[in-house]
């Protein structure tokens, strides 16, 4: 959910891989970026057409052949791009190297590409052997079930984000934010940036009894229910594209169900005929009940959390390799399962994007419902414009949804509370922020200042597309911009023309710029809205931090030599 991206990001930017005990800004910050893709004309969408393939297809002259091979060959060798960062990051590395060769797998037969998951016959009258996708699936299962304990989840040695006392800080720093952001930025209290120390009982009333009201505030946790619901009924009915994710490290590669944007559209349109037919100010009912809908979250994500450590002490359950510690409190909030699911519904990828994101997008749809009755029928062209990039956004996330599942969080990370909780709580409810404070805090923009704001979130957008298509397009194979490249002693190549020649992470640079975006249409009354703008500031720095000493290890003193001929980290000429 999150927020859009370069590595993948798990929801509270504190994913595993990381080095080195976390600060405190960084463990808390939630990042869900779903990479961007757009074709432009006849002579770009060819040419995008060309990069996605391999080499010894790009040699072919004509483009019917391409694309019968693509056919043909799509689903069993492609693996899916990394979602823009997170929610995404397409990649996280500078490292620009095209991909390295991988086996090709034998194109599947028309009749197993229709139903991927379906086994073969075992009758041994059959004539038709089975195909190499069968064979190999059926390897796969078998060298899994032979794995021994210790190969399926092996001893973590090594702690992640200064461990069990990191564990421990976020879980519960986390809900003291989503709470503190609601009592500490409202129509009652204002939006100071500090809360009124100097009145202990209106911290006590705020903050205790808020809270303590919010758990029995059986409206709000009937409408979370009811929603939480819905998402998965969603996903049951609706129909959807079968998906083969990456190979796990047992040689398996599990099946998702991708009809993440087909439940938002239901979603939006269920909103949008609630409105027409009971009117705005009955959808101010999430506006009115937000502490109770925070609570309720909670609730889920912690008992999810629970669930999935319970069940991850079950036989034949294939372990993250980060939350087997034997430490209960860090690999409860590390995640200890990698993919738990119950039958084939993926817990993990499931809340990944549809009960966060879209209930994001519906809380910011009830306020500006709320600002409408409030200003007697009419919204201002500050809500206007936070609800369009955050609508914007969520949609392009679930329309990406094959993205997410070549990202950290699904191919290396468990799901625990850190998941748990940055999908569920932080991104709908902390994401949401700006709209809510311009529901109670109308700002007029003019025309003016619309267009400066909208121009910013283009510039963002603009350096972003740019900076991962150069990317994308060189790790395939392609280079249509002719860039100029150094080549390591390994043979890797990285970049340093084009937007990489500018900065090492030009793709964070083009987040960045976007996040003011959705801050600056709140003016400069309060600093508080623009709390996403900081603590996204003090992710990416992390992760750059992160990322260089990464390649420093990787690539010795040709990393040396990279950093002389790009010398910007992340802003051309100022970091």
């Amino acid at each position: 959910m999150a927020p859009i991206p370069s590595a993948p990001v798990d929801p509270l930017g504190i994913s595993a891989g990381m080095d080195g005990a976390p600060q405190p800004l960084t463990t808390i910050a939630v990042l869900i970026h779903p990479s961007i893709r757009s074709f432009g004309n006849s002579t770009a969408v060819h040419t995008a057409l060309l990069c996605q393939l391999r080499p010894e297809q790009r040699k072919r002259r004509t483009l019917v052949p391409v694309a019968l091979s693509m056919v043909t060959t799509r689903s069993a060798s492609r693996t899916p791009r990394k979602s823009r960062g997170r929610v995404s990051f397409p990649s996280d590395s500078v490292d620009n190297s095209p991909a390295p060769a991988t086996p090709t797998p034998a194109p599947r037969s028309s009749s197993s590409r229709s139903s991927p998951t379906k086994k073969s016959s075992s009758s041994s009258s059959s004539s038709t052997p089975a195909s190499p996708a069968v064979r190999r699936r059926k390897s796969s299962v078998m060298s899994q079930k032979s794995l021994s304990k210790e190969q399926l989840g092996p001893k973590t040695t090594h702690y992640e984000f200064a461990g069990p006392l990191g564990a421990a800080f976020v879980s519960l720093t986390v809900p003291f934010f989503s709470y503190y952001l609601y009592f500490g930025c409202s129509e009652k209290l204002g939006c100071d940036l500090r809360l009124p120390i100097d009145n202990p009982d209106a911290i006590r009333s705020l903050l205790v009894q808020g809270v303590k009201d919010s758990l029995f505030d059986t409206t709000a946790w009937s409408i979370y229910a009811a929603w939480y619901a819905f998402t998965v009924i969603a996903w049951l009915v609706l129909p959807g594209k079968d998906f083969e994710g990456t190979e796990l490290r047992t040689g398996q590669r599990l099946h998702y169900k991708l009809n993440a944007f087909a439940t938002f559209v239901v979603a939006m349109a269920a909103s949008a005929a609630w409105i027409f037919v009971k009117g705005a100010d009955s959808f101010t009912i999430f506006y009115q009940h937000w502490p109770g809908l925070v609570s309720a979250a909670l609730f889920n994500s912690f008992a999810q959390a629970v669930y999935c450590y319970l069940v991850s002490f079950a036989d034949g359950k294939l372990l993250a390799l980060g939350g087997n510690s034997g430490n209960v409190l860090y690999d409860w909030f590390i995640g200890r399962e990698l993919n738990p699911r119950i039958g084939s519904f993926d817990i993990k990828s499931f809340n990944e994007l549809r009960p966060g994101l879209i209930l994001w997008a519906i809380l910011d749809i009830s306020c500006a419902c709320h600002q409408y009755i409030q200003l007697r029928g009419r919204i201002t062209d500050s809500m206007a414009l936070v609800c369009a990039f955050h609508l914007w956004y969520v949609a392009d996330a679930l329309f990406m949804e094959s993205a997410i599942f070549s990202t950290m969080d699904i191919t290396t990370d468990g799901f625990g509370f850190m998941l748990s909780v940055g999908d569920l709580v932080w991104v709908p409810f902390v994401y949401s922020l700006q709209a809510r404070y311009l529901a109670f805090h109308p700002v007029h923009l003019g025309i003016a200042g619309t267009a400066a704001i909208i121009a910013v979130n283009l510039a963002g957008y603009y350096i972003f597309r740019e900076a991962n298509s150069e990317k994308n397009q060189f790790r395939n194979g392609c280079n249509p911009k002719n860039l100029k490249y150094m080549t390591t002693a390994s043979g890797r190549k990285l970049l340093t023309s084009g937007w990489w020649g500018r900065s090492r992470h030009p793709n964070y640079l083009g987040d960045w710029t976007m996040a003011w975006a959705w801050s600056l249409p709140c003016g400069f009354a309060t600093p508080i809205p623009y709390f996403y703008v900081a603590y996204f500031a003090v992710l990416l720095v992390h992760r750059q931090l992160r990322d260089d000493e990464a390649c420093q290890k990787k690539y010795g003193k040709d990393w040396d030599k990279y950093c002389k001929l790009v010398r910007s980290r992340i802003i051309p000429g100022i970091y």
